[in-house]
């Protein structure tokens, strides 16, 4: 097993540092290469881009995703692993033990419709960042500071507009679950996972730049992320996507007969 991880490591670090990239810096930015590999995750892109990940996009292995995501973003291990293991199911290979970042541009797998910054691949380019498509999201983030309401109305925005225009059209509850992670992500790495809000210029250099946002000040926590500090933002951005206003609605052994379904009962009936 140790053999394994040192071979993994040993493939991660040559790939960073192939003399194409021209760099002396592991993790200097740089845009990928004719034969790079990218797929429709600005985050994933972005941590290529840097190095941490394979600059190629290839061979993202779990020893490798792990320490990407560490020295990147300090996630923690058991994070990392588990997204990982999302991203594995990307490769079709059986047993697979890595994944690229094109086989995550498989549409249904992983890619879904309605992006923030994609077009649904039934429109178009799937995975390729689409300025059209991004100031539609972008046109709700009102102030210095976005809150999770800003980001919810954006992506509640762009299921109405995929769905309007999109024939195919699929948004499952496992893709909203993924999607609302997705939505939590600037929050949990440019923002303030306490008070669900980030701040507008990094949120907008990653996005146009795939670039972490390091010359406008930003560094990367410096508290391990954990899965419950994704849980509970996600949490946050799951609540501000609702529009339902005030308490729910109390439970009562009086509570007023349902009209509507009596109405509906009787009409049956009647047929």
């Amino acid at each position: 097993m140790k053999i394994q991880l040192l071979v993994a490591a040993t493939t991660a670090a040559s790939v960073s540092a192939r003399p194409q990239y021209h760099t002396n810096n592991p993790h200097e930015w740089m845009a990928r290469g004719p034969n790079d590999f990218r797929g429709p995750c600005p985050m994933l892109n972005t941590l290529s881009n840097h190095g941490f990940l394979p600059r190629d996009g290839r061979n993202i292995t779990k020893a490798n995703a792990v320490t990407g995501l560490k020295d990147g973003l300090n996630f923690n291990g058991s994070l990392s692993e588990l997204m990982w293991e999302q991203g594995i199911i990307a490769n079709p290979m059986p047993n697979a033990t890595f994944f690229t970042l094109e086989q995550l541009n498989v549409h249904g797998v992983l890619e879904h419709d309605a992006s923030l910054t994609r077009t649904d691949a039934f429109l178009g380019n799937n995975h390729v960042f689409n300025e059209t498509v991004y100031n539609q999201s972008r046109q709700w983030w009102t102030g210095e500071i976005v809150t999770a309401e800003q980001l919810a109305h954006s992506k509640i925005f762009r299921q109405l507009e995929s769905r309007a225009q999109n024939p195919n059209y699929t948004f499952s509850a496992s893709i909203e679950e993924f999607s609302l992670g997705e939505i939590a992500a600037p929050i949990i790495v440019f923002g303030d996972m306490s008070t669900g809000t980030a701040q507008r210029d990094l949120m907008e250099y990653f996005f146009i730049n795939e670039r972490l946002p390091e010359e406008l000040g930003w560094s990367k926590k410096s508290n391990e992320i954990t899965l419950m500090d994704i849980l509970s933002t996600t949490a946050i951005v799951r609540n501000a996507t609702s529009l339902l206003t005030g308490p729910p609605a109390p439970e009562s052994p009086h509570r007023r007969r349902d009209l509507h379904a009596g109405l509906v009962a009787g009409l049956q009936r009647a047929l």
